[in-house]
């Protein structure tokens, strides 16, 4: 069958921490909760005008016939996950990333650098988070466009030009409001306790003792890069409601590359860093800068199951 090509936005949902979840509650539960998790996402798809192309394991691939609608689906889902009423009352949450443009369409699948960008949207997206590209938003009416704020510039593997990704506010502020004091709510597998960073011969730790470190080049940073290229006081790490925000407030901006590899630069914008990875202050990685911050994050899953 010959292949076709259209103009179609491609959305990747999977579900975090599902590793977490078969080491701590098991393989039988797990495969449960990630089922139920996996049917609600893909019970959205079908109001948006959406196709599902392929489910593997914790993540589905589905296509829809504008960003408009991608957007409205992946709100959905959010919405739907973040609400629902699982077994052994455990939370779970997902994350989305979405593109807009051309596509290869042959034997029920899609193919091309639309759904290439679309997964390492996906990969670089964060818990309950929705991101997306420069093409969707664009593609998006106005009244949607103002949901979207840009976030970063990403740098993937394969690409030449960096990528602005912008994350989608999909107004869980109600649900906060009311579900906020349940603690089936308040708890995620994704909760860090601590960050350990690395450089050179210094190792700190940012915890509920210490909440926030400023790395940079002056003398009053907790710890002082030598590097020309950084700011006096370069970049804040606190932590904050439970999560490590990084703060880019430099004069060349912020690099981290994640354990995956993939790249993104911070220009006076906000990250939550999760997992491990490094951090290069007003350098990018493609110029092999030397003096890099390695950071590390840790969760005391023991402790959180007998609170539990």
């Amino acid at each position: 069958m010959p292949h076709q090509i259209k103009k179609l936005a491609v959305l990747f949902a999977d579900i975090c921490g599902s590793t977490a979840l078969y080491d701590h509650l098991g393989d039988n539960l797990a495969r449960r909760l990630i089922a139920q998790c996996v049917a609600m996402m893909t019970g959205e798809i079908s109001a948006y005008h959406g196709v599902l192309i392929k489910t593997i394991g914790d993540e589905i691939m589905c296509t829809f016939p504008s960003a408009e609608a991608a957007l409205h689906a992946a709100c959905a889902m959010q919405r739907t996950v973040e609400s629902g009423e699982y077994e052994g009352k455990h939370p779970m949450h997902i994350r989305i990333g979405f593109n807009y443009g051309e596509v290869i369409c042959e034997s029920g699948d899609v193919f091309g650098d639309t759904v290439n960008v679309a997964a390492r949207v996906a990969a670089i997206t964060r818990a309950s988070q929705i991101m997306t590209t420069q093409a969707a938003v664009s593609a998006l009416p106005p009244d949607l466009r103002e949901k979207t704020r840009q976030v970063m510039r990403a740098e993937f593997k394969g690409k030449q030009e960096q990528l602005d990704i912008s994350i989608v506010i999909w107004e869980m502020d109600d649900m906060l409001s009311t579900r906020v004091g349940t603690p089936a709510f308040r708890k995620s597998m994704d909760n860090i306790d601590e960050m350990t960073l690395r450089y050179r011969e210094q190792s700190l730790k940012i915890n509920k003792e210490r909440r926030s470190i400023v790395l940079g080049r002056g003398d009053t940073c907790d710890i002082i890069v030598q590097n020309g290229f950084a700011s006096r006081q370069h970049v804040r790490i606190e932590l904050r409601f439970g999560k490590f925000v990084l703060a880019d407030q430099s004069t060349n901006g912020t690099y981290l590359r994640f354990s995956d590899g993939n790249v993104v630069r911070l220009a006076r914008e906000e990250m939550i860093l999760r997992g491990s990875g490094s951090i290069s202050l007003g350098q990018p990685y493609s110029e092999n800068p030397a003096d890099l911050v390695e950071f590390s994050l840790t969760t005391d899953h023991a402790q959180r199951q007998t609170a539990e």
